[in-house]
C-alpha cells in the first residue's frame, strides 16, 4: 500500500515538471518576439509584400493555363492520382507521325491464263493417219507436228492448183485469174507457204495434211486416236502454255478500296522456301460472294521456269505504301460501335475523353481524320477502366443538376 501511494506521488511530481518546463519555453519565445524593435517587424513585412508582389506581377489566365497552375474542366473530365493508375494498369502512347504501309494478306489459287489456251482442230474432213502427240501432258513446241489427216478433198485441191499453174503457163494473160483461187483455197485449209511452194516444184500431189502446234504448251486434252474419221472444226487437242499464269484470291468488301490495277503482288508457296514470285492485279471482279462477302481479283504472274502450275495455292501479299499518316495506337481507341473515343492525358492526373475520327487501320495503328493532335499522350491500357469512370462522374453530375432543378422549384 505504501509502494503505491509513493509510486503515485512520483508520478505527479514529474508530470508537474514536465508542464513547468514548457511554460518556461513559452514565455521565452514569447519574450524573444516582443522584445523585436518595431523597425525590424516592419521591414519583415514589407519583404513579404513585395515577394508577393513580384510573384503575382505578369500572371495572366493564358500564363497559368501555360504553366499548368490552371486547367480547363471539360464535360467527363476524370481525375485518378498516380497510385491508383498504377494498381490499375494505365499505359501511355503518343499520337505521332508514321511513315505506313497497309499490307493485305490472302490465300490465292493459281489458274491458267485464259489467253493462253487454244484448240487444235482442222478445216477439213478426213482421217487421221499418223499420230504424233498421243497423250495428254506432253510438252510441245510452236511449230512441232501433231499428227497427219488423209483427207479426198485437199488432193483435189492441190490437183486443181497444179493444174491452174500449167494451164497459167501456157496462157501468160488470164492464166493468173486461175492460179489465185485454187491457191486461195489451199491457205483457207492451213496449207502453208513453205508447203504451196513445196508442192509447185515437185509438182507431186501430197495425199496427207499435217497439222502443227501453234505455240509452246502442254496438252490438256486430246480426243485423237490413229484412223480415227474428224470432220472440220472437230477439238482434236487442247494446249496450254504456262510461260504465264493467273491467281485468284478472295479480297474483303472492307478492303476493296485498296486494290487498283496494275498494283504489285507477291507471292510465297511452302513448297518453294525463302523464294517468291512478283505479279500485278490485272482484273478486279465487279461483285461479291454473298456468302463469303468476298470479291474475287486476278493477279498475272510470270512463270518462265514453270514452277507456278494451276490449281497450286500461294499466300499472297499485297503492299500499299501510304506516305507519312497521323497515327495513334491502336489500344487507345475505345469503339462502342457509333463514335471512336481516345482517352488523352491532360497531366496532373486528369483525363480527358474525346471523340475522333479515323481512317485505314495498319498493324496496331489507326489513321487519324480529326480530333487528335501530334505530341499528345493517350492511355493504351486500361482506358475501358477510365472511360467508365468518367461516364460515372458525368451521369453523377447529371442526377446532381437534376435534383438542384427539383428544390430550386
Amino acid at each position: 500500500m505504501k509502494r503505491l501511494i509513493w509510486l503515485d506521488l512520483f508520478l505527479v511530481i514529474l508530470v508537474i515538471s514536465f508542464l513547468a518546463f514548457g511554460c518556461g519555453q513559452e514565455k521565452s519565445v514569447t519574450a524573444q518576439s516582443q522584445g523585436m524593435k518595431p523597425e525590424a517587424k516592419k521591414v519583415e513585412g514589407k519583404k513579404k509584400d513585395q515577394d508577393m508582389e513580384m510573384e503575382m506581377k505578369g500572371l495572366t489566365l493564358e500564363s497559368i493555363q501555360k504553366e499548368g497552375k490552371m486547367m480547363e474542366v471539360t464535360p467527363g473530365m476524370v481525375q485518378i492520382s498516380p497510385e491508383r493508375q498504377q494498381m490499375i494498369g494505365v499505359r501511355f502512347g503518343t499520337v505521332e507521325k508514321k511513315n505506313l504501309e497497309k499490307v493485305i494478306r490472302t490465300v490465292g489459287r493459281i489458274d491458267y491464263d485464259e489467253k493462253r489456251l487454244v484448240t487444235v482442230s482442222p478445216k477439213i474432213g478426213g482421217w487421221i493417219e499418223d499420230l504424233y502427240v498421243n497423250f495428254t501432258g506432253k510438252y510441245v513446241k510452236k511449230g512441232e507436228p501433231l499428227l497427219t489427216i488423209y483427207s479426198p478433198e485437199l488432193v483435189s485441191a492441190q490437183e486443181e492448183y497444179l493444174i491452174a499453174l500449167r494451164t497459167a503457163k501456157s496462157l501468160v494473160k488470164s492464166g493468173s485469174s486461175l492460179v489465185e483461187p485454187a491457191r486461195r483455197r489451199l491457205k483457207l485449209w492451213d496449207i502453208t507457204d513453205d508447203q504451196i511452194k513445196a508442192l509447185e516444184e515437185s509438182g507431186q500431189v501430197r495425199k496427207t495434211l499435217t497439222l502443227h502446234s501453234p505455240f509452246d504448251g502442254f496438252v490438256l486434252e486430246r480426243t485423237t486416236y490413229q484412223g480415227m474419221n474428224v470432220m472440220p472444226g472437230m477439238a482434236l487437242y487442247r494446249l496450254a502454255d504456262l510461260s504465264v499464269v493467273w491467281l485468284y484470291a478472295d479480297i474483303y468488301e472492307y478492303e476493296l478500296p485498296l486494290i487498283r490495277l496494275g498494283q504489285q503482288a507477291t507471292i510465297r508457296l511452302s513448297y518453294y522456301p525463302g523464294e517468291t514470285f512478283e505479279g500485278k492485279v490485272i482484273y478486279i471482279y465487279p461483285y461479291l460472294d454473298s456468302v463469303t462477302r468476298t470479291a474475287k481479283v486476278r493477279f498475272e504472274f510470270s512463270n518462265p521456269h514453270e514452277k507456278l502450275k494451276p490449281e497450286m495455292y500461294a499466300n499472297v501479299e499485297i503492299r500499299m505504301p501510304l506516305g507519312t499518316k497521323l497515327a495513334v495506337p491502336e489500344g487507345a481507341i475505345i469503339d462502342t460501335g457509333l463514335r471512336q473515343v481516345a482517352m488523352i492525358d491532360r497531366g496532373s492526373g486528369y483525363f480527358e475523353p474525346r471523340e475522333v475520327k479515323l481512317g485505314t487501320k495498319v498493324d496496331h495503328y489507326y489513321v487519324v481524320i480529326g480530333g487528335l493532335k501530334e505530341g499528345e499522350r493517350v492511355v493504351t491500357s486500361a482506358n475501358f477502366l477510365i472511360d467508365s469512370e468518367s461516364k460515372f462522374k458525368e451521369a453523377i453530375g447529371g442526377m446532381a443538376g437534376m435534383e438542384h432543378g427539383t428544390h430550386g422549384k
